[in-house]
């Protein structure tokens, strides 16, 4: 194209993004019904999986189409750690938590959505062990490094809505903290608007420039291949869409944000046009389950977000991206426990959310209860770390082929969908005015981080921190 990475960024920076309609109040009630995003309050709005299902004529069917995959969880965990250990010296930098520089306090942000009221009434089911914080905060963030450094994983992903956003602004300070502990930093690129090609290219092209290449990428994720090269990975968020999905009352409704494959695919081949000569590989992850859309945009893979897809499908998934020649990354997850939405007006197609890992419905207000939910939260991260290790080690997936291992975690503080592995208060140390709101939160607040540390510390080559505290205890 003889175009350089500086000068099309130079060019790129000076184009304003399209404006978005005036009427933004007026659509905002229906854009959220349907699952379309909220730029302006940075909400995502649904995945392309969850978009996907929404399409006319589309079942509801979630199983992969092989069949299930039911792995042997300790010898296939215990195989598939020697095999990727063997093949790639940096591991903890392929473990990536989902991140979230979105929380405010001065004003209240994030943590007021769907009508809430903080600090003590906040938008999640769990009050944060930090009650509600302000993500700029350098004090969360040196926490949140350190938490992260103790569970051995290296990488975080900023979810990011676009150049001089809140979540970019948080970067520059954000990534001098994640570096002081060994911690790389990589992106989502969430849908800041509804032209996402007119923007792509550039975006990318920013990201390397400002975060990368003017700080000596002494922090940003280049991911080390299995035959050494380096390379960065970024995922994208709503990305392949159904140009219509159909709401409850069976009417259809255009997809804004909708972009057909051929302008992705464009898009994607000049971003490797201009990167050609800086890397031998760059990984570009569309969260979608479509395999023939996700080639056809040229994408390199699929990085499901979505914690409701279930392992047990994941082996199917995984044989149709090998069909078609695409990558895979199926994430560790602990389930799912999204807020519910308070005032929803008469004949609203919204639904609330059903807890993950599916089983009986779980009655909150039950202490037995709620630890029976968390028991199964558990067992949910076991069974997505053993399936997705498993899947990417399997020397005949794509990923071993190619030479690619990467694990995104979902995720570090997304405290509105009820996956966090960042430790929540204990259920004792709850007042009594924010028990009143019915939170979930376990007896143990870091229940979830412990057990994640546990089960990563073969992976990271770390000893099991229950036999450090066994050994520490003596005779």
């Amino acid at each position: 194209m003889g175009i350089t990475r500086r000068q099309f960024l130079g060019g790129a920076l000076a184009a304003a993004t399209r404006l978005r309609p005036a009427s933004l109040r007026a659509q905002r009630i229906e854009r959220a019904a349907l699952g379309f995003p909220d730029p302006d309050r940075q909400w995502r709005g649904e995945s392309s999986v969850a978009a996907a299902l929404r399409a006319p004529g589309a079942g509801r069917r979630l199983a992969g189409p092989d069949g299930p995959l039911v792995p042997s969880p300790v010898s296939d965990r215990h195989t598939a750690i020697a095999s990727l250990r063997a093949r790639f010296l940096d591991l903890p930098h392929h473990l990536i938590f989902e991140y979230y520089a979105w929380y405010e306090t001065a004003p209240y942000r994030h943590w007021n959505e769907s009508g809430r009221q903080p600090p003590l009434d906040v938008a999640s089911n769990y009050m944060p062990k930090l009650g509600p914080y302000d993500s700029q905060s350098m004090a969360v963030m040196e926490q949140h490094a350190r938490w992260i450094a103790e569970l051995g994983i290296g990488a975080i992903d900023v979810s990011w809505w676009g150049p001089g956003s809140r979540s970019d602004q948080a970067v520059p300070r954000l990534m001098d903290v994640m570096a002081a502990h060994d911690i790389r930093v990589t992106f989502h690129l969430e849908p800041y608007t509804d032209d996402r090609t007119g923007v792509y290219v550039r975006d990318i092209l920013y990201l390397l420039d400002e975060y990368g290449e003017r700080r000596g990428w002494d922090a940003f994720l280049l991911l080390e291949h299995a035959d050494g090269t380096l390379g960065p990975a970024l995922k994208s968020f709503r990305t392949i869409l159904p140009p219509q999905v159909v709401d409850c009352h069976g009417s259809v409704h255009q997809v804004a944000d909708y972009t057909a494959d051929a302008d992705w695919r464009r898009e994607t081949d000049r971003v490797r046009t201009i990167l050609q000569s800086d890397f031998s590989r760059v990984l570009l992850l569309a969260d979608s389950l479509d395999m023939g859309r996700t080639r056809a945009s040229g994408f390199d893979g699929v990085a499901v977000f979505d914690n409701f897809v279930p392992p047990g499908s994941w082996a199917g998934h995984a044989a149709a991206a090998r069909a078609h020649g695409l990558l895979h990354s199926f994430n560790i997850n602990p389930g799912y426990d999204g807020i519910v939405l308070r005032d929803v007006p008469p004949g609203s197609c919204y639904r609330p959310p059903r807890f993950e890992p599916a089983g009986p419905a779980v009655r909150w207000s039950d202490v037995t209860a709620r630890e029976e939910a968390m028991r199964r939260s558990m067992a949910r991260i076991d069974e997505s770390l053993d399936t997705t290790l498993h899947l990417q080690a399997a020397p005949a997936s794509t990923n071993a082929q190619a030479g690619v291992f990467v694990v995104y975690l979902n995720s570090f503080n997304e405290w509105h969908e009820g996956h966090q592995f960042e430790p929540m208060k204990d259920a004792s140390d709850l007042t009594a005015s924010e028990r009143r709101f019915g939170y979930h939160n376990p007896r143990q607040g870091d229940v979830r981080f412990r057990h994640l540390q546990q089960q990563l510390a073969p992976l990271v080559g770390r000893p099991s921190p229950v036999a450090s505290a066994t050994a520490e205890a003596g005779p």
